[in-house]
């Protein structure tokens, strides 16, 4: 691959930043005619902006992220300077981008921007571009679902590319040189003395130490007086690094240091306090170099190279003076460490009344590099690109990474760290802190697992970590949590070839505009809406307990009779997706055609994890690791490769609409080397996640409603749990109505009513006997229509688990009736909650559905829990609605009046009869 041309990109004809139009609205309630567009700053910068949040980028004298601003508070987000991304490439570090130099990390001045220079190890940018947002993957959205247009993601995508010109790959095989590639023989720091090492003072005079007070390496004594240690120096010993810090030794040939013994002459290289110098002692004679500062530490560096010693020093252990290069063929047999005469052995010179105290503080011994040089190569063939997303109307960004490889063979993708972004901190604290505050940004990517909440990303891969080279933050010991990172925890594993790219995960990163609990609640749901907006389909859902002919008609015939839409042959069932028999398959399809007769969606539930297959096509767990269930296959195994073709098939010729995915995939590695889809443990969960990621997308594609208990929606799961206790379901049925509520309110914080299913079991489940189940549904109208009430007011469906919707006539109006009040409103109960007054079975609870862009701009549901009627006054405050001034309200879908409000505040008298409910609707 050819290096591409020096960037030349005009940015003359982008608009200038400085005519940004400011947003001046409340993008929480009102739409934002600002677009994302990429501009030309006025010090030749490109900066990513919607009128909401602001990305800056350089160009010269590098690529890198050098600002991340907040425009709606007024926020400088970014501290400091990092690469735009890290890969690890046959086991190489491999940065992108990035700026050295900055004096401070604190906080970032845009005038040291034409100051600092870009790092001679990273890949270097060569080219930009942007081009409107493409959709990640397919979707058929499945509108008979949606209560409104879905909100499609539009913006600007802008594109890095960067690669390594010939500089860079020098500077590479440098570093396979340099000490840190080096295998380390000894890292010695004298907290303990090891028994390797022998003393010797002159004259045996134990009047002088190498253990002061107890200190090893710690020397007292005479000005004049040699004591150190000595040991054989390992033959394959290529580098000798010692610091040492002079103390009160005023010593000129006796400063402590470093000495190589050979048979018949020895070197040293010492620090020579007393004239402040570095000695270096070869042949019989001795040099002084200037520059040896008293009161610090200093390393000292000997590299034995074939014929030649070359001696260096360092004041921070990174940048060395080379002081000579010494030529010798001789082997060095032992290695000295501390105070010795001038010729390097022990013998006392002229007594002085001086005593100083000197300390060596590290002593390393390092061999030959790990890694051959040659390796290298395959930077001259690879291209990596730095994609950046922002999008309209939302203070929201994405980032992900491709990696190309022209090479004829192949390179392996270790690890990526797709971002590192060091921004100031939401707190300082001297000392530790168990709970720190985070910085105001939130964080997600689509590489995620584990969790019924948005920590599955944390769980796969983005973390807040501290930052050790931020040495100038308050916390003394560093901790503060500064550094956004996404990175996978047990890394990639990925090849890549010609042909063959490799694309990244995906990070969003939304910036909050306030610390508001509800306020930053209704950002991520607007986030979700947005780039993930099929989670806003909400079917309302049957679960029928048996999978046979007769039971399943009869579910079908039953949801379509009150209005349901959709049915899940339920875990216990009977239903096996796993069966290819050519019986079963014209069966379910059968079954499937029934259904569509009656409009009625159907499909059923499938287990993928938290069972064993067998010892051959399980996970294989590293030493001290289980499986986040306690067994699971391995998705790559013999057995996953037949179960997700079988998924497949079974789709494709049945043409069923509905997969629930039980466990699903939880991030288990697997260490086996046996199984087809994977090498090993690097690269085992990278590749199982991408199993699962791209069946689930599939799916989407297809119209296939995904019901899965795991964050995947950003993958194409529709709904997960809203958060419950699935023992809950056996305690008395008048507990389960409030608990219920308590769910709903608590699990909506961070998820749209569509976004989470509950629960109705209306047989018995976990036990409980009949004082826990509603079956007869007949005898037990009261609570069911409490539970219809509780879900349809709040715009969250359920699993009515049971072999029937109704019983007798009058069930079946009962159910109806809240059907028919959910379909009547559906697009305000679909919409976003606020949190009003949470359930707690000794007054009102209430929650307010808004949507500002709708006809019905909000539905107050109000729920009484008590055994008395409550007449009471509530203070509302409308402002998500976007009412103002005066509202138009309606009780119960009656007669409306037109209401005054103080501003957004509404005033609302307000009677709830005994354990029941009533509903306004805003306009």
């Amino acid at each position: 691959m050819s290096l591409a041309q020096p960037l030349t990109d005009d940015m003359t004809s982008l608009p200038r930043y400085t005519d940004q139009p400011s947003v001046q609205k409340d993008w929480l309630i009102n739409s934002v005619s600002q677009k994302a567009t990429v501009y030309q700053t006025i010090d030749n910068h490109l900066a990513l902006s919607n009128g909401l949040i602001t990305r800056t980028f350089s160009i010269t004298p590098g690529g890198a992220t050098i600002g991340l601003d907040n425009l709606t508070t007024g926020e400088a987000l970014l501290r400091s300077i990092s690469p735009e991304a890290v890969l690890w490439i046959n086991d190489h570090e491999i940065k992108v981008g990035g700026l050295i130099g900055q004096p401070v990390q604190n906080y970032l001045d845009p005038t040291w921007i034409p100051q600092l220079e870009a790092d001679p190890l990273s890949l270097k940018l060569v080219s930009w571009d942007s081009q409107p947002l493409e959709n990640r993957f397919a979707w058929t959205p499945r509108s008979e679902w949606l209560s409104k247009p879905p909100e499609e993601a539009k913006g600007t995508m802008l594109r890095f590319s960067y690669q390594a010109d010939e500089a860079t790959i020098q500077q590479h095989l440098v570093r396979l040189t340099s000490d840190d590639q080096r295998q380390k023989l000894l890292d010695d720091p004298f907290t303990t003395l090891s028994q390797a090492w022998k003393l010797v003072s002159a004259n045996d005079d134990r009047s002088a130490s190498f253990i002061n007070e107890g200190k090893p390496g710690e020397m007292m004594a005479p000005q004049n007086h040699p004591v150190f240690a000595e040991q054989p120096l390992p033959t394959d010993t290529r580098v000798v690094i010692a610091r040492i810090n002079a103390g009160t030794d005023q010593s000129t040939e006796y400063g402590p240091g470093i000495t190589l013994v050979y048979a018949e002459d020895n070197l040293k290289l010492f620090l020579s306090p007393g004239n402040r110098s570095f000695g270096l002692l070869h042949n019989g004679s001795t040099q002084y170099f200037r520059g040896m500062d008293p009161s610090v530490s200093h390393f000292l560096r000997l590299q034995l190279e074939e014929g030649e010693v070359r001696c260096a020093v360092s004041a921070n252990g990174k940048e060395y003076q080379t002081l000579a290069v010494v030529n010798t063929t001789a082997i060095a047999e032992k290695i000295r460490i501390g105070k010795t005469d001038p010729s390097g052995d022990a013998t006392s010179g002229p007594k002085t009344e001086h005593i100083g105290r000197s300390r060596v503080e590290n002593l390393v011994l390092l061999g030959d590099p790990v890694a051959p040089s040659r390796d290298m190569d395959f930077l001259r063939d690879l291209t990596v690109h730095v994609h950046y997303e922002l999008y309209n109307g939302i203070p929201l960004l994405s980032k992900w990474i491709t990696v190309e490889y022209d090479g004829n063979d192949e390179v392996i993708i270790n690890n990526i760290r797709t971002e590192h972004l060091a921004v100031t901190e939401a707190e300082s604290a001297v000392e530790h802190k168990q709970r720190w505050h985070l910085p105001p940004i939130f964080a997600q990517s689509d590489f995620a697992f584990g969790s019924m909440s948005p920590n599955a990303s944390e769980n796969a891969g983005v973390e807040w970590r501290e930052d050790s080279t931020y040495t100038t933050q308050v916390n003394y010991l560093l901790k503060t949590p500064t550094v956004l990172v996404c990175e996978p925890k047990h890394g990639v594993g990925q090849e890549v070839s010609r042909g063959m790219p490799f694309e990244s995960m995906r990070l969003w990163e939304m910036l909050y505009d306030s610390s508001d609990r509800e306020r930053r609640g209704l950002a991520q749901r607007k986030m979700y809406r947005t780039i993930a907006p099929w989670t806003q389909e909400n079917p309302i859902i049957m679960h029928v307990r048996s999978a046979d002919d007769a039971s399943v008609k009869k579910a079908i015939d039953q949801s379509a009779d009150v209005g349901f839409e959709m049915v899940i042959m339920t875990f216990g069932s009977g239903f096996n997706i796993e069966d290819t028999t050519e019986a079963n398959i014209q069966r379910m399809k059968a079954l499937r055609d029934y259904a569509h007769n009656k409009g009625i969606a159907l499909g059923g539930y499938s287990l993928l994890a938290s069972r064993s297959i067998d010892a051959d096509n399980d996970v294989v767990m590293p030493p001290g690791m289980k499986p986040t269930f306690g067994r699971s296959p391995c998705l790559l195994s013999e057995w996953g490769d037949r179960y997700f073709k079988t998924l497949y098939a079974f789709y494709e010729k049945t043409g069923m609409d509905i997969l629930e995915h039980d466990g699903s995939y939880p991030g288990d590695v697997c260490a086996s080397h046996n199984h087809p889809g994977h090498r090993g443990l690097e690269d085992s969960q990278w590749k199982q996640f991408v199993q699962i990621r791209d069946f689930y997308r599939w799916c989407r594609s297809r119209g296939i409603y995904l019901n899965v208990p795991d964050w995947y929606f950003l993958q194409g799961s529709t709904k997960i749990a809203m958060g419950y206790r699935e023992t809950n379901w056996s305690l008395p049925r008048e507990y389960q109505e409030i608990i219920e509520r308590q769910n709903i309110y608590d699990g909506t914080w961070e998820k749209t009513p569509s976004m989470g299913w509950m629960f109705v079991p209306l047989v018995e489940y976990h036990g409980g006997g009949p004082a826990a189940t509603i079956e007869p549904l007949h005898d037990h109208l009261p609570h069911y229509e409490q539970r219809l009430a509780n879900l349809f007011g709040a715009g969250v469906q359920a699993c009515y688990r049971g072999p029937q919707l109704y019983d007798t006539p009058e069930t079946k109006v009962l159910v109806k009736k809240w059907v028919d009040f959910y379909k009547r409103h559906r697009r305000i109960l679909d919409s976003d909650i606020i949190h009003l007054r949470r359930p707690d079975g000794r007054d009102y609870d209430a929650i307010l559905h808004v949507d500002p862009m709708g006809e019905e701009k909000g539905l107050l549901m109000v729920y009484n829990p008590l055994d008395t009627p409550i007449e009471r006054t509530l203070t509302v405050d409308l402002y998500y609605t976007g009412l103002r001034d005066k509202a138009t309200v309606s009780t119960n879908d009656g007669g409306s009046k037109v209401m005054s409000l103080d501003g957004t505040s509404l005033q609302l008298p307000i009677t709830i009869p005994a354990n029941g409910q009533v509903w306004y609707v805003l306009k």
